[in-house]
């Protein structure tokens, strides 16, 4: 069976048990739509620009706080593993931010960066930030030492080894990073909105739950934010097989 002959089976499970749950425990509309209801529910968010309107702020969320996160926590992991001195002065800081909960830390940095996009971006990159952080140390500390003392030997540079040798050899693990942190850029956008943002597919899980009382809606809002995670997951997994398969 093909990968995404597959992937349709599960879903047809996944759906024919969903329908069956709604049809034996005859849940209401509101605790427990099926899937029909919530599929129908998708076709009126989208035709009426409702789910476009939520998503695209989502999605510019998303990009700028991953891209801005993975970028930042490539160069520090970078930095932390090929400097003890540099660990021990950064990592406290960094474990401990990361000890703190970002959703507590939100309403702050809301009022620190003006409780716009930017105020998004940045919480949706602090929590991209550490498993890719940490991966990239790993991972270039993982660097075979005798290539690292042959190189030495033909008078490589610090930047030429870390170019030549030492990325290359750690881009699978900072790959391993990337994937959990493309999943985490989207729980951050949605803490970001939850922050106090006016629009997003955080916002409107909200609107659905406590405003309207229109759980369907709600599941459109989940179904989206499921179907932008996997996509950023598979565009991560294809880029990692193009450049670590080299």
């Amino acid at each position: 069976m093909t990968r995404i002959g597959a992937a349709l089976a599960s879903l047809a499970v996944f759906l024919a048990v969903w329908k069956a749950a709604t049809v034996i425990g005859g849940y209401p509309e509101y605790v427990l739509p099926a899937p029909e209801v919530v599929g129908e529910r998708a076709i009126r968010a989208i035709a009426s620009g409702v789910l476009w309107e939520h998503g695209a702020v989502t999605l510019l969320e998303i990009v700028l706080g991953f891209a801005l996160g993975a970028t930042t926590a490539v160069v520090t992991g970078i930095a932390l593993g090929k400097s003890v001195l540099i660990e021990r002065v950064l990592s406290p800081y960094i474990v401990a931010a990361q000890a703190v909960p970002v959703l507590a830390l939100a309403p702050l940095l809301d009022i620190w960066f003006g409780g716009g996009l930017l105020a998004r971006v940045v919480i949706c990159a602090l929590i991209v930030f550490f498993p890719i952080a940490i991966a990239t140390m790993v991972g270039i500390r993982a660097t075979d030492p005798l290539l690292d003392e042959m190189l030495r030997s033909l008078g490589a540079t610090t930047p030429q080894r870390t170019r030549l040798l030492e990325i290359p050899s750690a881009l699978p693990v900072i790959f391993g990073g990337l994937r959990v942190g493309v999943t985490l850029a989207v729980v951050g956008a949605v803490v970001s909105e939850w922050a106090g943002a006016g629009t997003g597919l955080g916002v409107l899980i909200n609107i659905a739950n406590q405003g309207l009382f229109d759980t369907p809606l709600m599941f459109v809002a989940l179904a989206a934010l499921a179907i932008i995670g996997l996509v950023f997951y598979g565009l991560v997994v294809f880029v990692e097989r193009r450049l670590v398969s080299q």
